[in-house]
């Protein structure tokens, strides 16, 4: 069997389907959203320990 180069479908076909220009604006604001909801949920989460159970740095106080 050959291999055909010009099949319809797969990732370079996706691609260039995403660049022409209508596209591309649709794209990019998708790529925007996911962006922002990623940051924003990261933003939100709670970390593993509190700041407040942490021990401050020790600290050398001159004395005269």
């Amino acid at each position: 069997m050959e291999q055909q180069d010009n099949q319809p479908g797969g990732w370079r076909a996706l691609l260039r389907w995403a660049m022409t220009p209508p596209q591309s604006v649709l794209v990019y604001f998708i790529v925007l959203v996911l962006v922002l909801g990623a940051s924003y949920t990261a933003g939100t989460m709670k970390p593993k320990k509190p700041a407040a159970e942490m021990a401050p740095p020790a600290v050398a106080v001159p004395r005269n």
